[in-house]
């Protein structure tokens, strides 16, 4: 059940945990946590399952896939964190594909899909050993809540906000 969005060389699909859009974003997410913090693939990728698949399916939440030609390239997810908060998750991007401002996109969609759903703050977290994803974060206008004067393992999860204009009320 995918709904897509169009721009004029990518689309943004609204798809299931379960839909196989999706597949590539977990599967990768699993080896590049693996990689990063030392847990088996295996591991990451159930703790990637822990979510309930409705955590990311309205009127609450959302998992986005874009797709390049038919292919997922990158995406990303949230869920209702309070009555006024979404939380970002699993951002995204296929290796062969970054540095590419495809990170930037994700992002920029998942805001906008947020702000229509009426929530007025956005809150997620990255880990300490994911430099590119804290500046991505930081270039797009979100606020650290941590001492970046810390060193990164020392803050362990990198927590964000960022403050949205309410443009409608949440369902």
């Amino acid at each position: 059940m995918t709904q897509p969005l169009s721009t004029p060389t990518l689309r943004v699909h609204r798809v299931a945990q379960d839909d196989p859009l999706a597949a590539p974003l977990l599967a990768e997410l699993a080896l590049e946590y693996s990689s990063r913090y030392g847990r088996t693939p295996g591991e990451v990728h159930a703790s990637l399952r822990e979510h309930p698949a409705t955590a990311f399916a309205p009127p609450h939440g959302a998992l986005l896939v874009v797709t390049r030609d038919g292919e997922a390239v990158a995406g990303g997810a949230f869920q209702r964190y309070d009555a006024h908060t979404a939380e970002v998750k699993r951002i995204w991007t296929s290796r062969e594909h970054r540095r590419q401002g495809l990170g930037l996109f994700v992002l920029e969609q998942l805001e906008a899909e947020i702000a229509r759903r009426g929530y007025r703050r956005i809150y997620l977290t990255t880990g300490p050993r994911q430099p590119e994803a804290v500046g991505l974060y930081l270039a797009a206008g979100y606020r650290a809540l941590y001492d970046p004067d810390l060193p990164a393992e020392q803050i362990g999860p990198h927590p964000f906000e960022k403050q949205l204009p309410a443009l409608g009320a949440i369902a």
